[in-house]
């Protein structure tokens, strides 16, 4: 609030507004010590909130990194047991396929095998027919010559066979 300082002087109207000026002025000065003061504790506060608020950011942000790198990391590994899953699996499947192939090939073998020996034995069975058939010729043949000899010796003509020569 004003103060009001008495000079003596020899116009009192003059004195009263000079004190009133000296007063505004001191006022004013006071004032502006104290608006300076606001505001440099206003920009103090606003400076101080603003770092405040740019600390929380830069944790949130390194909050999310964490988390996108968690998540990342989770994934890559998921991806890699599920690789490691497929790889295996793919290994016991052509394990498998690998001894189909060897017991269809070991049974081709077998199954050929006997073809081969089945062959063998019909071969072996015509070889042996051929020889029956060829030993009963010879001794069809023996018989006929000495049959030959026999209707030679004593001069008959053979009855059996021959009928559509008879007379």
């Amino acid at each position: 609030m004003p103060q009001l300082v008495e000079v003596e002087k020899e116009d009192d109207s003059k004195a009263a507004v000079d004190s009133v000026d000296e007063t505004n002025s001191e006022s004013k000065s006071q004032s502006t010590r104290s608006k300076s003061k606001r505001s440099k504790s206003a920009d103090r506060d606003a400076t101080l909130a603003q770092v405040e608020t740019e600390k929380k950011m830069s944790f949130i942000r390194a909050w999310e990194e964490g988390e996108k790198s968690k998540a990342d990391n989770k994934a890559q590994k998921k991806k890699a047991a599920i690789t490691a899953w497929e790889n295996k699996k793919r290994a016991s499947l052509e394990a498998d396929l690998k001894k189909v192939e060897e017991n269809y090939e070991k049974k081709k073998a077998e199954y050929a095998e006997k073809i081969k020996n089945k062959i063998a034995t019909v071969h072996k069975e015509a070889e042996e027919k051929r020889a029956m058939v060829e030993a009963k010729r010879g001794e069809e043949l023996l018989k006929t010559e000495e049959a030959g000899a026999k209707y030679r010796a004593t001069g008959q003509i053979p009855k059996k066979g021959f009928s559509c020569f008879g007379a």
